[in-house]
């Protein structure tokens, strides 16, 4: 017995709640316990650069629409995006989450969202490994010739 295609990749958790809750939980945290990591002047210069440049998840998800493919993981899958960012990663809006997220925790001069970033990219590690299984096997060979020519974060 052959066995169904599956519709949507399996997530562990929803991304903006990957990264969202460990980044408030940690703002949360300095706010009852401050520890800086930078001097104040290089966060505030710092921080807001790496927030400019997650804005690349906005094309990201722009290319997605154009395509007419929803950009959330929970949903099916109808096309395979390469155009826009996704010509230079794979994972444009994950690696726009983790700048944001990394220049969030910079510019609020925060350790506690710092620490917990380790733990977000091994759990978002293994969601795109399942997203990539996923679309492996909806696109086949096209996948696979994408996969070998760009890579995963950058």
């Amino acid at each position: 017995m052959s066995e169904a295609p599956k519709r949507v990749v399996g997530f562990i958790v929803p991304p903006p709640l990957l990264y969202g809750i460990p980044l408030a939980a940690g703002l949360v945290l300095h706010h009852g316990r401050p520890r800086p990591i930078f001097p104040d002047a290089i966060a505030m210069v710092a921080g807001p650069f790496l927030v400019a440049l997650g804005l690349i998840a906005v094309p990201a998800i722009l290319a997605f629409r154009r395509a007419g493919t929803s950009p959330r993981p929970w949903q099916p899958t109808t096309a395979l995006v390469t155009g826009g960012p996704y010509k230079i990663s794979r994972n444009p809006m994950y690696l726009g989450f983790t700048l944001i997220y990394s220049g969030v925790s910079v510019w609020a001069n925060s350790l506690w969202p710092v620490l917990a970033l380790p733990v977000v990219l091994v759990v978002m590690d293994r969601q795109i490994a399942r997203e990539e299984a996923y679309l492996e096997h909806l696109f086949g060979d096209d996948f696979r010739r994408y996969r070998a020519r760009v890579r995963r974060w950058i």
